[in-house]
C-alpha cells in the first residue's frame, strides 16, 4: 500500500482535512498506470469549459434578442407586430442553441468522468480490505465486524461524492463564476460588481460556517449508524443464542435504542440543512433585488436599454447556480469526508504484524519446529508464556495438554504469527520465522481448529479454499480421505451444496471432516490440530480422530488437547501450566510420575466412566437421570 494512502496524518472533516483528502485521492482520479483514463479526465476538462463559456453567452443572445423585440421608442401594438417579424430569428436560435450546447457538454463532462469516478471507487475500496487483512488478530478482537463493514460501505460512497464533486464541480463552478463576475464588472461597471461580490462572500462565509457546524452532527449520525448495524449484524450472527434464552426481546430494544440515537441524530442533520438553504436563498435573493432594482433604475433613465435589465437578471440567476452550487459543493464535501474519516482512520492503522523489508520465502526441508524461550502476552502487565522451550522433531507429533488459560492456543497462534513473540524465538528448520515472509509460513502450516467457521459458500468451495487452483477430483479425494466424501455424494445438490452462514446448515462432525479434507487438499508439512474434537460426542469424535491420524501421518505435527485420550499415541506430551511447561514426556511416563498429568487423565477417566454408566442407565430406563454431583461429561476446563 503506498505511503500516500496510509499516511494521512490525522485527517478529519474538521481539521484542514479536505486538502488533505484531496492529496490522497488525486493518486486514483490521475492514475498513473492508466494512459486511457488520464485522456478521458483531460476530455472531460475540455468539455467542462466548453460547457461553462456556452452558459455564460446564452443570456447575451436572451439580451439581444428583447431589444430586437422592442426597438428603442417604439410602443404601439402595430410597431411591436413589425419589430417582431423583423426580429432576427437566428438570436432566439442562438439561445436555444447554446442552451443545448452548455448541456450537452456538461453531460458528456459526466459521461466521460463516471469511468475514472467508479475506478477511485474500486481501487480505494479495494486498498481498504486488504489493509484489513493485513491488520493483526488483536485488531479484529477488538472491532465489531458489522461496524467494520458499515465504514467501508459509507466510506466508499463518500469518496464517490468527493470526486465527482472536486474535478466535475469544484473547477467548473469557479471557472463559471468568474466569466459571469467579469463581463457584469465589464458591462454594467463597479458597483454591480461589488453588489455580487459581497454576496458571493457573505453567501460562502454563511455556507462555510453552517456546514462546519454540520460536521460534529454528521459524525454523531454516522457513529449511531455504525452502532445499530453493529448491533444487527451481531444478534443475527448469534441467532441461536438469542432464540435459546428467548431474549428477542431485549435484542429488539438494543437495536431500537441505538436507532433513536440515529433518529435524533438524522432529525438533527436534516433540520440544520433546512436552515442552511432557507439562509442561502435569504442571501442571495438580497443581492439579486439590489442589483436589480439598480438596473431598473437605469432603463428608466434610459442609460440601459430593456435587454440589459433581462442580461443583468438572466446573468444573477445564470451565476445563482453556480452559486449555490459552491454552497452544496462545500457541503457534500464535508460531509463526504466525515463520512471518509472512518476510512482513513482504518488505512492509518499500522498492522501489528509486518513482513521485514529483507524477508526471503520459508523452504521447508524437513518441518522441524522449535520455541526457544518464547515469552508472550497480550497485555504486557499479564504475561501468558514465560519462556517456554520444546522441539517437535521432522515428521514427530507433539501434544499440549493442560488446564484453560495456561497458554495452550497462544502456542498455535504464535506459530501462525498471528503475533509476535515478546522474547525468545520460534524456528522452521532452523530459521526464524520473523524472518520470513508471512505467506510462505503459512503456506507451510495447515490447520483444523476447535470450531471450524465454514464461508456461506457450497461445500466444494470450502474444501477448494485450501488450494483455490485445485481440480474437481482432487477435491473429492479429500473429501474421501476426510471420511465425507459418501455423506456428501448423498446430498441431492453434491459438492453444489450450500452450508448456510458460518456453515450452520451442517453439523459439527461434518463441518469438522469439512476442515479436514480443507486442511488435506492443502497439503501442508505442518499441521496444528487445536482442539480438533474436543466440541464432538465421544462416537463422532472417534471417527474424525482416524482421519486426523491419517492427515497427520509422516507431517510435523502440534496438537492442542482436550480430550488426552487423543494424545496418548503421540511422540511427547507436553504439560502446560500457568504459561510454563511442569511436565513433558510420552503417556505412560507421565502417568508413571503421578503429577498434574496423571491427575487430569484420571479425572477424565472417570468422567467418561460416569458417562458411560449414564450412557447405559438411560438406554435401559429412558427415564434416567443421574445423580446430582455425578459427573455425566468431561470435565471442562482441562
Amino acid at each position: 500500500m503506498s505511503n500516500a494512502v496510509r499516511r494521512r496524518g490525522g485527517v478529519t472533516a474538521d481539521r484542514g482535512g479536505t486538502v488533505a483528502a484531496m492529496l490522497t485521492l488525486w493518486p486514483f482520479m490521475w492514475p498513473a498506470d492508466r494512459p486511457d483514463l488520464k485522456k478521458r479526465v483531460a476530455f472531460a476538462i475540455a468539455a467542462l469549459v466548453v460547457a461553462k463559456i456556452a452558459t455564460v453567452l446564452v443570456p447575451f443572445a436572451y439580451k439581444w434578442a428583447t431589444d430586437a423585440l422592442v426597438p428603442a421608442g417604439t410602443t404601439s401594438t402595430e410597431t411591436l407586430l413589425v419589430a417582431a417579424v423583423a426580429t432576427p430569428i437566428f438570436l432566439v436560435i442562438a439561445y436555444g442553441v447554446g442552451r443545448v450546447l452548455s448541456t450537452g457538454f456538461t453531460q458528456l463532462r459526466d459521461a466521460l468522468f463516471a469511468k475514472v469516478g467508479q475506478h477511485a471507487v474500486r481501487r480505494l475500496a479495494f486498498r481498504t480490505f486488504v489493509h484489513l487483512h493485513d491488520l493483526s488478530l488483536r485488531f479484529h478482537l477488538e472491532r465489531r465486524t458489522g461496524g467494520l463493514s458499515r465504514v467501508i460501505s459509507r466510506g466508499t460512497n463518500g469518496i464517490e461524492a468527493m470526486v465527482r464533486h472536486t474535478l466535475l464541480n469544484m473547477v467548473p463552478t469557479a471557472l463559471e463564476f468568474a466569466f459571469a463576475a467579469a463581463i457584469i464588472g465589464y458591462h454594467f461597471g463597479l458597483a454591480y460588481l461589488l453588489v455580487v461580490v459581497v454576496t458571493v462572500v457573505v453567501y460562502v462565509a454563511f455556507t462555510v460556517i453552517a456546514s462546519n457546524r454540520r460536521i460534529a452532527i454528521r459524525r454523531a449520525m454516522n457513529e449511531s449508524d455504525t452502532d445499530a448495524n453493529s448491533k444487527a449484524v451481531d444478534s443475527l450472527l448469534n441467532f441461536e443464542t438469542v432464540k435459546y434464552f428467548g431474549n428477542e426481546g431485549l435484542e429488539s430494544r438494543r437495536f431500537d435504542v441505538a436507532m433513536e440515537r440515529y433518529q435524533e441524530a438524522a432529525t438533527r442533520t436534516w433540520t440544520s440543512l433546512a436552515w442552511l438553504n432557507f439562509g442561502q436563498t435569504v442571501i442571495f435573493t438580497t443581492g439579486m433585488t439590489v442589483s436589480m432594482l439598480m438596473s431598473a433604475s437605469e432603463v428608466v433613465r434610459g442609460t440601459l436599454t430593456l435587454g440589459d435589465f433581462v442580461l443583468i437578471n438572466a446573468l444573477l440567476i445564470q451565476l445563482a447556480i453556480p452559486l449555490n452550487f459552491i454552497g452544496t459543493l462545500y457541503r457534500e464535501i464535508k460531509q463526504g469526508l466525515a463520512d471518509i474519516e472512518a476510512m482513513f482512520t482504518l488505512l492509518d492503522e499500522p498492522a501489528e504484524i509486518v513482513d521485514r523489508p529483507d524477508a526471503g520465502v520459508l523452504h521447508v526441508r524437513d518441518g522441524a519446529v522449535r520455541f526457544e524461550d518464547v515469552r508472550f502476552g497480550y497485555d504486557p502487565e499479564r504475561p501468558i508464556l514465560k519462556g517456554v522451550s520444546f522441539d517437535i522433531p521432522a515428521g514427530h507429533s507433539v501434544a499440549i495438554v493442560g488446564p484453560s488459560g495456561a497458554g495452550k492456543s497462544t502456542i498455535s497462534r504464535l506459530l501462525f504469527r498471528f503475533y509476535d513473540v515478546g522474547g525468545g524465538r520460534i524456528t522452521i528448520d532452523g530459521e526464524d520465522i520473523r524472518d520470513v515472509t508471512q505467506a510462505s509460513l503459512r503456506a507451510a502450516i495447515g490447520m483444523v481448529p476447535q470450531d471450524t467457521v465454514l464461508f456461506n459458500d457450497t461445500i466444494a468451495y470450502n474444501i477448494r479454499y485450501g488450494r483455490p487452483e485445485a481440480t474437481d477430483e482432487e477435491v473429492r479425494r479429500a473429501a474421501a480421505l476426510a471420511q465425507i466424501g459418501g455423506f456428501i455424494a448423498s446430498l441431492p445438490k453434491g459438492y453444489d451444496t450450500e452450508v448456510g452462514e458460518r456453515g450452520l446448515k451442517l453439523s459439527g462432525g461434518e463441518k469438522q471432516r469439512v476442515a479436514i479434507a480443507r486442511t488435506i487438499l492443502k497439503g501442508p508439512p505442518i499441521l496444528v490440530l487445536d482442539e480438533a474434537t474436543s466440541a464432538l460426542d465421544s462416537h463422532t469424535e472417534r471417527e474424525i480422530q482416524g482421519a486426523l491420524d491419517r492427515v497427520s501421518a509422516d507431517r510435523t505435527t502440534l496438537i492442542i488437547a482436550h480430550r488426552l485420550s487423543t494424545v496418548v499415541h503421540v511422540d511427547q506430551i507436553l504439560v502446560l501450566k500457568d504459561g510454563v511447561i511442569v511436565e513433558r514426556g510420552r503417556h505412560a511416563d507421565l502417568l508413571a510420575e503421578r503429577g498434574l498429568y496423571a491427575s487430569m487423565w484420571s479425572r477424565q477417566q472417570e468422567a467418561e466412566e460416569a458417562a458411560e454408566r449414564l450412557r447405559r442407565a438411560q438406554e435401559q430406563n429412558p427415564g434416567y437421570v443421574a445423580p446430582i454431583g455425578e459427573p455425566d461429561a468431561l470435565p471442562a476446563a482441562e
